[in-house]
């Protein structure tokens, strides 16, 4: 039995319990349908032990699901695989970091929509240094290092043989924060323009004069998964990372994005934008 399952684990669990409550069917009455005990369900819907692609045909089949499509999608996130470079992490790090990153490397596209932060996957080691440095509670030297190279390698998602997709919409307020100052302000501001011009890289800003629009208080990354319904939000908060999955609310941060991206400059317009930025400084 697992002690401690991953964010995709605990995801597979979530959307087997998920399929088993429309079906209107208690954890102890899905055992009986499957002949297993009501602890078995539970444990399987925690993430603590496996499941096979085939079991989840067959609680699909005895929770009347016919969209072929997530059947698929689950049984898919089924399969073993080696948990990669981010274990070297798990006892360093909090675990949210964990999963954010095992959430960007299984994304089919990835939003973000930062305001005050230009987004981690853009950023380069100094300023992403300087960032660490002001968390609170502050982080020690060798905490600062490790959570530095860990968000550099989260960026290879957009350097593999085949890239992920992203879409990155900052605020004019992001891209004037001059976290290190502006030496390594002007090093940021070319390096989002440079990452810019890759096919599968898109940057929207939104300058000051757009004015009031919904989201601004927040710093949203939404990963797109192989179904609409495997969709997960990632908010990074003072307190730590929230990663959410509820219909409800994968629909309200779809929306804020599309308003988002509805509020920014074209892409061209935006490089332009980020040149005249570090040509300010």
């Amino acid at each position: 039995m697992r002690t401690n399952p991953t964010g995709r684990q605990l995801r597979l669990g979530t959307e087997l319990r998920k399929l088993r409550e429309r079906a209107g069917l208690t954890s102890t009455g899905a055992g009986q349908l499957l002949g297993i005990k009501q602890t078995q369900v539970s444990n399987m819907e925690a993430g603590r032990v496996g499941v096979s692609a085939e079991r989840v045909r067959t609680l699909a089949c005895h929770y009347a699901c016919s969209d072929r499509a997530l059947v698929q999608a689950l049984g898919a996130m089924t399969a073993v695989r080696a948990r990669g470079w981010r274990e070297e992490y798990r006892e360093i790090l909090p675990g949210g970091l964990i999963d954010l990153a095992e959430m960007e490397h299984h994304s089919t596209r990835l939003t973000a929509g930062t305001t005050a932060h230009v987004p981690g996957l853009l950023q380069i080691h100094d300023h992403a240094r300087e960032v660490f440095r002001q968390v609170v509670p502050e982080l020690s030297p060798p905490d600062v290092e490790h959570r530095l190279s860990f968000r550099i390698k989260r960026q290879t998602v957009l350097f593999k043989d085949s890239p992920t997709p992203y879409r990155a919409v900052i605020h004019e307020a992001a891209l004037r924060m001059q976290f290190g100052g502006p030496t390594v302000a002007r090093k940021q501001l070319r390096h989002i323009l440079d990452m810019s011009e890759h096919p599968h890289i898109a940057v929207r800003v939104i300058p000051f004069a757009a004015g009031a629009y919904p989201g601004s208080g927040q710093s949203i990354l939404y990963a797109h998964g192989t179904v609409p319904q495997l969709d997960t939000v990632h908010l990074d908060q003072s307190h730590g990372s929230a990663l959410l999955d509820a219909g409800a609310q994968l629909d309200k941060y779809r929306v804020l994005l599309e308003r988002m991206t509805g509020t920014a400059l074209g892409p061209g317009e935006s490089r332009e934008f980020v040149h005249a930025v570090a040509q300010d400084l």
